[in-house]
């Protein structure tokens, strides 16, 4: 199995992966951020001409991450779901299908600020709703971006994404953030936009290329 970099959360090693996610694997446990379930949809429903297909996308790569690695647990933290208008019928039921071929997996939502106005996920779905900050060992789940005492803090929110140049072109990469008392996670849904970030002292930035993790150079 390929080897991605990891990093330590106060004893808990956590892998980056490619697919803009990590792994616990002494949990078993996936955690991804921002998927916005719906969110094409509700560009739609608001007469934006945006691609089909989004929920599907993101749907199979998180089916291929479980087979890959085994996983038993799946944290999303925050921003399930976009909006009301994206709970569209087609959006719910490529849900409820996903999570009949799952019925096995843990699935927490960490509630971010989308799902406070889209509403939380069908019962059916059979999702763990939690708040931030959510602890398990020495980690803390959180949506925002903040520092928690005495965790360290796995994030989402913001989409990170770096802009690499070089010879006049320039390429956007979603990355990986780690400080020394958080970690923040690139929005893992594809169709999510991004916001870009430089590297503060005393942090590390990731790249998430398509088939690797690549440390941005001190």
């Amino acid at each position: 199995m390929m080897q991605y970099p990891s990093f330590d959360g106060d004893g808990a090693i956590l892998t980056m992966l490619p697919e803009r996610a990590l792994l616990w694997r002494e949990r078993g446990m996936l955690i991804v951020a921002d998927v916005h379930f719906g969110k094409a949809a509700a560009f739609r429903a608001g007469g934006i001409p945006v691609p089909h297909g989004t929920t599907s996308a993101n749907l199979e790569a998180i089916d291929a991450l479980v087979q890959q690695h085994a996983v038993r647990h799946i944290v999303f933290l925050g921003d399930f779901l976009h909006a009301r208008a994206g709970r569209a019928a087609g959006t719910l039921a490529a849900l409820a299908q996903w999570r009949g071929r799952n019925a096995g997996l843990t699935i927490t939502l960490v509630r971010g600020n989308h799902d406070h106005h889209a509403g939380d996920p069908p019962e059916a779905l059979g999702m763990e709703l939690v708040d931030e900050p959510w602890r398990v060992g020495p980690l803390a789940f959180c949506h925002h971006p903040q520092t928690v005492d005495g965790a360290f803090a796995i994030v989402g929110h913001v989409h990170p994404v770096y802009r690499l140049s070089s010879a006049g072109d320039s390429l956007r990469l979603p990355c990986f953030v780690v400080d020394g008392r958080w970690a923040m996670l690139p929005a893992f849904g594809a169709f999510t936009g991004g916001y870009r970030v430089d590297a503060l002292p005393g942090q590390r930035i990731y790249l998430a290329a398509e088939d690797c993790v690549l440390p941005l150079p001190d």
